[in-house]
Parts: structure tokens; sequence; C-alpha cells
């Protein structure tokens, strides 16, 4: 019984140890250990613009709270909460009649002055008039004075008349002169009048975005008091961010030659980008944080921007020449620094260490240890080894499982 037992293990042994010999048979000459799948790509040569990567805030470019300049009964409301309003458009009504009421009284009172500029005139027409014949009768009555036909009595009491009708006409001058003055008072009463009838109805001042409704119809708005709504100029719209203060002296420098560009990235929306400029350099590093505040101009024709919302900012400064740029995937770090895996000719992989420099997006400048058109690994490099032998595969391929 025992001997049997040991012929039968004896048998599936010899089978395994048959089927080792195989597969050894089996693999290609010179093989050696097992390849190890990776995705890989090449280092490029690329000039890179640097940027600076902050967190801004966009802020309206123009602000305006909507007030009524009259008191009265507010009737209408000539727009929607939210919507969008062009220069010149209607807003608001106010009730208009004790203003048109105003207007009827001051030109009812400039219609009665202009009667009484009227009415002097003519008298001072009638008293020139009149002091023209006293002048010649006078002078006539000097004249027979002379020849003895009148008396000095005579002479003296014709030219009395003519001062008379003189002074009297320069009365009726100064007459008209104070009806002028009160014709122009009533004329600044009447363009008063219809400057506050025309208030009566409110225009948007500005294009923008309307708010919420802050007052409604049948309130009683007083002039100059709460405002009635707040519109929003977007188009075009600020972003205000801080940068460190060491920035600066690059920012001053590349800024007095040119705009420099600005790109914002809402955080709900990362592969969409408003494309704007810097537009103002603050006048005063802020001591307490070290940073300087800018602020940033997009036309936000798109509306990807929005008065309030916190947003990603990429400064662009200068730019890195023939920079060697790889995935950023491809570089890892180790007890020694960081490092890439470099595929050879012999399809084995290096452990190459490297100088990683300025990083945008994905991707990462390698300031030294790599050439461009080097192979690296960028997927698959958790079972290397220096020495390795690899085997390229598409990335996605790594992605969907086993080899």
């Amino acid at each position: 019984m025992q001997r049997y037992y040991f012929a039968m293990l004896a048998v599936p042994l010899a089978l395994g140890l048959s089927g080792c010999n195989k597969a050894q048979q089996s693999r290609p000459a010179g093989a050696g250990a097992f390849a190890v799948p990776v995705s890989v790509t090449k280092a490029t040569r690329e000039s890179i613009p640097t940027e600076v990567r902050v967190v801004g805030t966009a802020a309206a470019s123009s602000v305006v709270q909507i007030k009524s300049q009259v008191s009265g009964e507010l009737l209408a409301v000539e727009f929607q909460e939210g919507q969008n309003v062009a220069k010149g458009d209607l807003l608001f009504r106010i009730d208009p009649r004790s203003y048109q009421e105003a207007l009827r009284q001051a030109e009812a009172a400039a219609a009665r002055d202009r009667a009484q500029v009227a009415q002097a005139r003519a008298a001072l027409a009638r008293d020139e008039a009149q002091a023209k014949y006293a002048d010649t009768d006078a002078s006539r009555f000097a004249d027979l004075q002379k020849e003895g036909l009148a008396s000095k009595s005579q002479s003296d009491q014709s030219r009395a008349g003519a001062d008379v009708a003189r002074e009297s006409a320069k009365a009726t001058q100064a007459a008209i002169e104070a009806a002028n003055a009160a014709l122009q008072s009533d004329e600044a009463a009447i363009a008063s009048a219809r400057l506050n009838l025309s208030y009566c109805e409110i225009h948007a001042p500005m294009a923008g975005r309307a708010g919420n409704l802050l007052v409604h119809p049948g309130n009683l708005v007083k002039a100059n008091d709460i405002p009635l709504v707040v519109i929003n100029q977007v188009t075009p719209i600020f972003v205000d961010f801080n940068v460190p203060e060491e920035h600066l002296p690059a920012i001053r420098r590349l800024s007095a030659a040119r705009r420099l560009p600005i790109r914002a990235f809402s955080p709900d929306e990362a592969n969409r980008s408003a494309e704007g400029y810097l537009a103002v350099v603050d006048n005063a590093v802020d001591a307490a944080t070290g940073t300087i505040h800018l602020k940033g101009s997009f036309d936000n024709k798109e509306g990807l921007l929005w008065p309030g919302q916190f947003v990603n900012i990429a400064l662009t400064l200068d730019s890195i020449e023939n920079a060697t740029v790889v995935p950023s995937v491809a570089v890892q770090s180790g007890q020694q620094g960081r490092f890439v895996y470099v595929v050879k000719a012999d399809n084995k992989a290096e452990l190459r260490l490297v100088t990683a420099g300025y990083s945008f997006g994905e991707r990462i400048v390698i300031e030294k240890g790599l050439a461009p058109g080097e192979t690296v690994v960028t997927d698959g490099y958790l079972m290397l080894a220096p020495g390795a032998p690899v085997r390229l595969v598409d990335a996605a391929k790594l992605e969907t499982g086993p080899l």
C-alpha cells in the first residue's frame, strides 16, 4: 500500500516537471526575465511660457445702484430680474402726475411774464415817442424865447415836460428788465419741472445684468433713497488676485513693454478658460502678506466669469526657450531625488536621476538629466527595476486590466 501511495504521488510531480521543461523550451532564446508592460512617450523640446498660478476673485467692471431722483409711487417695473439690459432701456415708471402739474404751473407763469414783457415794451415805445415829442417841443419853445415870441416860463415848462418823458421811458425800460428776469426764472422752473418729469422714467445708465428687484410696484419711493435694483457690468469683467512680491520686478519690467496675458479657469470647467490681460498693478506691496495686488481685464463675451466667483488665474510672464519637456506622471521621487525611467534601444529600463524645473498643466520641464527625443515611461513603472526588460503597450490597455 505504501509503495502504491508513493507511486501515485510521483505521477503528477513528473507531469509538472515535464510542463516546466516544455515552457522553458517554448520561451525564445535570450528572452531572460519577464518583460514589464509599460506605456511611454518621448521627451520634447519646446518653448514654454512661465506662469504664475494663483486664485482670484471676479468682480464686475462697473456696479451701478439704480435709485430714484424724485419721490412718488412706483407704478411699474419694465424688466425681468436677472436679465441683461442695454444702455437706455426703460427700467421703472414713477407716478408723474404731480410733476406734470408743476410743469403746467411753470409754463403758465412763463406765459404771464411774457405778456408783461410785451406790455412793458409797448409802454416803452409810447414813452420814447412822448419823450421825443417833448424834446422837439422844448427846442421849439427855446427858439421862440430867443426871438422873444415865448416867455421863459413856457420854455422851462416844455423843457420839464421833456425831462419827465425821458424819465418815464427809463422807468418803463427797468420794468421790462424786471419782467425779463421773472421770465428767465419761469423758464428755469420749466426746465426743472421737465427734468423732474423725465426722472419719472428711470432708464439703464449702462449695459449690464440686472440683479434682484429691491422695491416692488405700489411702494412709495423717495429721492436718492434705497436702491431699486443693482446693475453689474460683466462685459468686460475684472479679476482681482495677489501674487508674491518676488514676481513684482518681472511684472513691472515685462508689463512696461507689452500687455501680459492672463487666463482664468472656472473651478468646475477646467477645460475652458477666459483670455484677458493684466490691467492694473497696485501702487504698494501689502507688507502684512508680502503680496502685490493685481487686476486682470477680460472681455468675457462667453459669460464664463461671474462677479464674486473664485477662479484659477494663470499670469504668463516670460518663456523658457528650448526646454526639455515630459509629462508630469513620468517624474517620480525616490531616496536619491527625482527620477525617470528611460527605455533604451535594447528595450531595457534605465533609472535616470533628473532635475525637474517649472511645471505647467500636466507637463514639467526637465532642466538636467534628460535629452529631447529620449523615451520615458509614463505608466507601468511600479513594476520596473533598473535594467528590467520592458514591453511597450498603449496606456489604454494598461488601464483595462491584465495583459
